[in-house]
């Protein structure tokens, strides 16, 4: 079994969601991002400790060569990998960068509209596009600060 699919085997045992897996140069690193959509305010540094326990176990008892694990939330820029990705966030504004260029470009962004016909679509300035998903090199949500209406700061 390969690590992806032992991460991907743990993570979702414990009810989390495995959002994405980076390993170092060397491989010495290994970087594990989670989430739990049904939490609203995402995953917590308790979270990230109990999945950090389990994770070390499992590495050691598969014989997994590494020198540290990092288990993190994906941050509030969170990476969109999946299909589900792009549907859950549908509505959300992103930035895409393609493999290969698109009319000249790679890099986009606007409104995320969802998935069709494994699709992924995007309404931009520029009108509705669709871009394949393996075309897809990354993609991120774009943060939203919302202002308060009173001092103007942000929420």
């Amino acid at each position: 079994m390969d690590v992806h699919e032992l991460l991907e085997r743990t993570v979702t045992g414990l009810g989390y969601e495995l959002v994405d897996v980076e390993r170092s140069p060397r491989g010495r690193v290994l970087r594990v991002f989670i989430d739990k959509p049904e939490k609203p305010r995402g995953v917590d540094v308790e979270d990230c400790a109990l999945v950090s326990n389990q994770l070390s176990r499992v590495l050691t008892v598969e014989d997994v060569d590494y020198d540290r694990l990092e288990v993190s939330s994906p941050g509030i820029d969170r990476p969109l990998k999946k299909e589900a990705d792009f549907e859950r966030f549908a509505a959300s504004q992103v930035t895409l960068r393609l493999r290969l260029p698109l009319s000249g470009r790679r890099n986009f962004s606007g409104v995320l509209l969802g998935m069709v016909d494994g699709k992924v679509r995007l309404q931009s300035d520029a009108g509705e596009m669709e871009f394949d998903l393996g075309n897809i090199d990354r993609a991120r949500v774009v943060p939203r600060f919302d202002m308060m209406k009173s001092g103007r700061k942000p929420v």
